[in-house]
């Protein structure tokens, strides 16, 4: 049995008694951002005399960052500044949810706000027009931090068939799969599918293609949507590299990539020397790919589960076991895209796909520690 929040079990029939009720001309908006650990979400909501119809018609607010590890008691003020809106799937039409970028009172963006130097990039390479999409893997939990549908004593059957499975003896907890999937459907995110994983309740879902700094923005709202809807049934969904040690697969973030130039004709010649310039700088984008400088991802890089080593740098066509993979349809087609499978699940897209802009579209320049 696995162990659910006991606010779960609250009424439900009597909670959508009172979100039924009519709001009239006032609307709810939630602030949404990202905390000083780089890997929690943060949000409130504020009522609106009119409906937001663009990120111009929403103010700035501010926060107390000494709460969210963001600043110091003596001046703890932290700027909210709006750069994406959503449809609000909880409280749906006409509500929103809003991305905010984190700045001091100074103006300066946050130490965990990735976003701000990611678009400065973006808007730099934004002629080649760079799609992205992100394959977020993620595990269920009970609230006491086990495995959801996990024997409380001992573990379940071997990995091998739970990939992509169907049956109640394999697939757990899909009704918080299905329900996300719809969430982001109706609030606008660019999700593209969703399959469960190697290893029992581990799921995942792929937003994209997305272009420029829409990746990061889509894949962060798409997280809150997760952890919105696991808290609705009493469920933890957690982004951890590597959530059980032993013979199990770990998580990743997926990241594919492509340029205008990789998806014409002959693009193959693209993506090779993209890759060319990424093996030069393995190490720089091992730091930016989890939020701990590699640590996380040493846990989960070893060269088994679907991964390459972390200290090692390859690529090959259709190779799971490579840094980078070349999908086989790519490598017929000679155009297309290439995958970096090396994210962390908890990485911070923003800093991921700023490094790649960085490393494969821009020219040589200056060292990646600047993204950090």
């Amino acid at each position: 049995m696995s162990y659910v929040s006991d606010s779960s079990s609250l009424n439900k029939a009597l909670r959508q008694q009172y979100l039924s009720l009519p709001q009239g001309h006032s609307y709810q908006v939630t602030y949404v951002w990202i905390d000083g650990s780089g890997e929690g979400l943060r949000s409130k909501t504020r009522t609106m005399d009119t409906e937001p119809k663009s990120i111009a018609d929403l103010p700035e607010w501010n926060f107390d960052g000494s709460s969210t590890g963001q600043s110091e008691g003596r001046n703890s003020d932290m700027l909210l500044i709006p750069v994406c809106m959503f449809r609000d799937p909880f409280i749906l039409d006409p509500n929103k949810l809003v991305l905010c970028e984190v700045f001091k009172h100074t103006r300066e963006p946050a130490e965990s706000n990735h976003r701000n130097s990611c678009n400065k990039v973006m808007e730099k390479v934004k002629d080649l027009h760079p799609w992205f999409g992100m394959e977020q893997e993620y595990t269920l939990l009970g609230v006491d931090g086990h495995p959801y549908g996990w024997p409380r004593l001992g573990y379940p059957k071997k990995q091998g068939p739970y990939y992509c499975s169907v049956g109640a003896d394999r697939a757990f907890v899909r009704d918080i799969v299905e329900s996300h999937y719809k969430a982001c459907l109706y609030a606008g995110i660019k999700i593209g599918g969703t399959n469960a994983e190697v290893m029992p309740s581990q799921w995942e879902f792929q937003v994209g293609p997305c272009e420029g700094i829409e990746m990061g923005d889509h894949l962060w709202m798409a997280r809150f949507l997760l952890h919105r809807v696991c808290e609705d049934f009493g469920v933890v969904a957690t982004l951890d590299p590597k959530p059980m040690t032993g013979d199990w697969n770990g998580a990743g973030c997926h990241i594919n990539v492509s340029t205008e130039q990789m998806r014409e004709e002959g693009g193959i010649e693209h993506i090779e020397k993209a890759i060319e310039k990424l093996s030069k700088r393995h190490v720089e984008h091992i730091r930016v790919y989890d939020p701990h400088g590699g640590e996380d991802n040493k846990r989960r890089l070893t060269g088994h589960h679907e991964t390459a080593s972390i200290s090692d740098f390859s690529a090959g066509v259709a190779n799971r076991g490579a840094s980078i993979r070349i999908p086989r349809q790519v490598g017929q087609d000679k155009c297309g895209y290439f995958e970096d499978r090396r994210p962390a699940a908890n990485c911070d897209p923003y800093a991921v796909t700023c490094a790649m802009a960085h490393t494969c579209m821009l020219e040589e320049g200056k060292d990646l520690h600047e993204l950090e």
